[in-house]
């Protein structure tokens, strides 16, 4: 049994992971720039490693992984933060990922495997993975119909029931599938 991971959380997870975290991609893809007065206390891949956290820790709420860091010195050491007192706050990881978007964390993600496919792809048999995006998103699971709130004078109201509206992602896949079908 010596070829399992480690348990979600242990340090000895994040030590064994850490390596494989491309910082030097990353801060290259995201420079540290001007902030219009702020100085950045921590570098993209910092940045980065506090999310992954969010992903390899029981906590996966960044707010309490923010409030918890000061205790857990492995975390630290996995996000590569000096010292208890200098962490980011949910404000800096907030404009990291909106610096990054979507499309940065795709290209981390092709950097990573970037090495797999070059090995793989020439082989006679190779696997493909679906990506997540293009399969349809479930629309009808916990639908609120009828929520009752209380209005701004206590009285009851009902909220909007949005009774046969779809989600805007169902209606983008089928105006897609129509693009693609057109």
């Amino acid at each position: 049994m010596d070829s399992m991971l480690p348990m979600t959380g242990t340090t000895e997870l994040l030590e064994l992971l850490s390596p494989f975290v491309p910082d030097d991609f990353i801060n290259r893809t995201w420079p540290q720039t001007w902030t219009g007065g702020r100085r950045r206390q921590h570098s993209a891949a910092q940045l980065f490693r506090v999310h992954l956290l969010s992903l390899l820790t029981p906590v996966h709420s960044l707010n309490l992984v923010v409030r918890l860091l000061p205790e857990q010195s492995g975390w630290r050491r996995f996000a590569r933060l000096r010292n208890q007192d200098q962490r980011p706050d949910v404000r800096m990881l907030h404009e990291f990922r909106a610096r990054t978007g979507v499309a940065g964390l795709r290209a981390v993600n092709a950097h990573l495997l970037e090495p797999l496919v070059e090995h793989y792809a020439w082989r006679e048999r190779s696997v493909g993975l679906i990506d997540a995006t293009d399969l349809p998103a479930a629309c009808g699971g916990f639908k609120k119909k009828y929520r009752v709130l209380l209005g701004a004078w206590g009285g009851a109201g009902r909220a909007d029931a949005q009774n046969g509206a779809e989600p805007l992602v169902c209606r983008l896949q089928e105006a897609h599938l129509a693009a693609v079908a057109a």
